[in-house]
């Protein structure tokens, strides 16, 4: 048996997967954009990710001190799983 090395049933990985997916953002970025989750929640969620391949983090040596996140080619070939996901709930679940 093989054990799947992405967390994309939690909670907050898939909005974090689209709200990177056009572009890299700063964790500030990342907070607006997905405003419920809070900052330890969403520091969590970007270090699995991270861990698992999905997401990059890069440091810049400036002041003040910036970080930007970006998809790597693995959390790209994820969100195209997240979307054949949600295309499937879309045809087959009944509103209720």
């Amino acid at each position: 048996m093989t054990s799947l090395p992405y967390r994309i049933g939690d909670k907050w990985t898939a909005h974090v997967l689209r709200a990177l997916h056009h572009d890299r953002r700063r964790f500030t970025e990342l907070r607006a954009e997905i405003p419920v989750v809070t900052p330890k929640v969403l520091t969590e969620t970007l270090r699995a990710m991270e861990r698992e391949g999905t997401v990059t983090r890069t440091e810049y040596d400036e002041n003040p001190p910036r970080v930007e996140y970006e998809l790597t080619e693995q959390g790209h070939k994820l969100l195209g799983l997240l979307d054949l996901c949600c295309d499937w709930a879309r045809e087959n679940l009944v509103e209720t």
